[in-house]
């Protein structure tokens, strides 16, 4: 396929699936630019997100990409306009890059090709990855003379640890799947041909088998409790244990042990709030 420009309408930049098990899959798809990241592809995946968000019948989302890239990051075309005197950078009206790591339901990224800058931050907020076998990622802003970009110094030192974080910051250097493996960036490194049904059967089970109130207050614990001591965590984690003992959840989760029959959770409400099962009633607010 040509590498030119291809016309399409933004609700075609990411497409949107969801299978008979609660698997929403979300693609980026401008193949012809290996999917480099736009405002319109922004504003498109974000949509879908919360959409996914929403929707009863999703219990888990897997991102991927079209082609041969997941993502190598900005358009170049977008790089060159920002880098014009008197172009600053215009994040008006977008959405803040990490509010979807409050989304209640676990995502999947499945990582088939290039994987750079803002692309690296989309497989980052997803809270399990998977990688083809030769996927090359990068985190590239030092060598498009910028600094570390949408948080990535403060996450990436809590994934892969604070010289192993500075190394890759620094340089900018390109790394394979496999080292990415190594360092923790991802944790399962597949062949290409069978990375979407590694990331598929994975997300099944989960949605199979986990309690979807469950999944979304776990989710919360984590990405909440990096920055709280340990005596607050734990008031948190009293707090949810509070919450499920008793709960349909819970019976029907000892039941279906019980019973050696696969569980039958109910779907997420979409008003359900994590943050109720995770209060501390000795705390105010």
């Amino acid at each position: 396929m040509s590498e030119q420009a291809v016309d399409r309408p933004d609700t075609d930049l990411v497409l949107y699936d969801v299978d008979e098990e609660g698997v929403a899959t979300l693609t980026f798809n401008r193949p012809e630019r290996k999917n480099a990241w736009n405002v319109p592809m922004e504003a498109r995946f974000f949509e879908l997100l919360d959409r996914a968000a929403a929707d009863p019948r999703v219990r888990v989302v897997i991102v991927t990409g079209a082609g041969r890239a997941f993502c190598p990051g900005m358009d170049m075309q977008r790089l060159e306009q920002n880098s014009r005197p008197g172009e600053g950078l215009h994040l008006e009206g977008r959405s803040p890059m990490y509010s979807r790591r409050l989304l209640p339901k676990p995502m999947i990224a499945a990582i088939n090709g290039g994987c750079a800058g803002i692309g690296l931050i989309q497989a980052l907020i997803c809270d399990v990855r998977f990688a083809a076998r030769g996927a090359r990622f990068t985190t590239a802003f030092t060598r498009r003379g910028l600094a570390g970009e949408y948080n990535l110094p403060y996450v990436l030192p809590r994934l892969v640890g604070l010289e192993n974080a500075l190394d890759l910051l620094l340089s900018g250097r390109t790394f394979d799947a496999d080292e990415a493996k190594a360092l923790g960036l991802v944790s399962r490194v597949v062949e290409p041909g069978e990375l979407l049904d590694a990331a598929r059967a994975y997300a099944r089970d989960i949605a199979r088998n986990c309690s979807p109130r469950a999944m979304a207050v776990v989710r919360h614990q984590v990405y909440g409790d990096l920055d709280r001591d340990f005596t607050g965590a734990l008031g948190r984690s009293y707090s949810a244990m509070e919450y499920f003992a008793g709960s349909p959840d819970f019976r029907e989760g000892v039941e279906s042990f019980t019973q050696k029959r696969p569980p039958k959770f109910e779907g997420l409400p979409p008003d359900f709030d994590p943050e109720e099962a995770t209060r501390d009633p000795f705390l105010p607010g």
